[in-house]
């Protein structure tokens, strides 16, 4: 049956008359006489009995008031529900990230997503190789590149400058602050934290090796590690600033400068699903403040 038809039935019950009930449901007298003829026709008897100046209930009309009220109710409810509620986003978002911003930046920025999208679960997945977003394997990437892959669209939220750096510890053993290096050309007389495997071929590490190779005792395939390798006292490490953290000191940026364009990425088949958005602008913003990353 059509609701539009009670709406009708119950504004005439209401007011006694068509042209009232034409009133307050603002549409024509005629709507509403051509709405309650169909009604009636599909109850199979009059609901009103007509008078010169009003309609009054007929039995019928008066078993179908009481269900119609119900039905009323019912809808009212549905509408108070839908007005009052603060419709999510739901669904599932898989992120991927280099190691350190899986552990350093994405625990604080998905807490304030989380609380305000409660609805849409997020899964990390950590690693610096990368993940098929062709496939699905992931959603969304954050990538350290000096250009994306052309099957990805996004935009660079971050220029990661580089710079020196060593553990807390690392220039009292050697004579404290007078030995601390401001130049490339001071790093002569520090141990020096190299690169191994592919990373030998990542700026400004091959200039590292040509420069100072005598000095390296100690080699990493990965900034993480070459991180905590400076943060042990090892020697001098040459690193994006998203490394710096308790436990470092920055020493001093490098020059000419050197920096990390980091991407924020999605296919273009999904950039817009809205949970997705939601991600990439949470983000975007998230790292466009961030000031560690200055």
């Amino acid at each position: 049956m059509d609701w539009n038809a009670f709406k009708v039935f119950l504004a005439i019950a209401n007011t006694g008359s068509l042209s009232a009930a034409a009133r307050r449901l603002s549409v024509n007298h005629s709507t509403v006489f051509r709405r309650l003829n169909a009604l009636e026709k599909e109850m199979g008897g009059r609901l009103f009995d007509r008078f010169q100046q009003s309609y009054q209930l007929t039995d019928l009309g008066q078993e179908v008031l009481v269900l119609a009220k119900t039905i009323e109710s019912a809808f009212d409810d549905i509408e108070r529900h839908i007005a009052g509620k603060d419709f999510q986003p739901k669904g599932k978002v898989s992120i991927t990230a280099p190691n350190n911003i899986a552990y350093h930046y994405l625990p604080g920025y998905l807490a304030s997503f989380k609380q305000a999208y409660p609805d849409i679960e997020v899964e990390v997945l950590v690693g610096n190789h990368d993940f098929d977003l062709n496939r699905r394997e992931a959603d969304v990437a954050i990538r350290a590149n000096a250009y994306p892959p052309e099957n990805l669209v996004g935009k660079v939220v971050a220029n990661i400058p580089w710079s020196v750096f060593c553990g807390v510890n690392y220039l009292d053993s050697k004579g404290g602050n007078k030995v601390s290096p401001r130049t490339m050309q001071e790093m002569k007389n520090h141990s020096v934290i190299g690169a191994s495997e592919f990373l030998k071929k990542v700026a400004p590490f091959p200039l590292l090796d040509k420069s100072f190779a005598e000095q390296i005792f100690v080699r990493a395939n990965d900034l993480n590690s070459m991180s905590y390798l400076a943060e042990a006292g090892h020697g001098l490490a040459i690193l994006p600033n998203d490394q710096e953290r308790q436990g470092l000191i920055k020493l001093f940026e490098l020059q000419p400068q050197v920096s990390s364009k980091l991407w924020l990425l999605t296919h273009p088949d999904l950039r817009n699903q809205t949970r997705i958005k939601l991600l990439i602008k949470h983000l975007t913003d998230c790292f466009e403040k961030e000031k560690r990353l200055i």
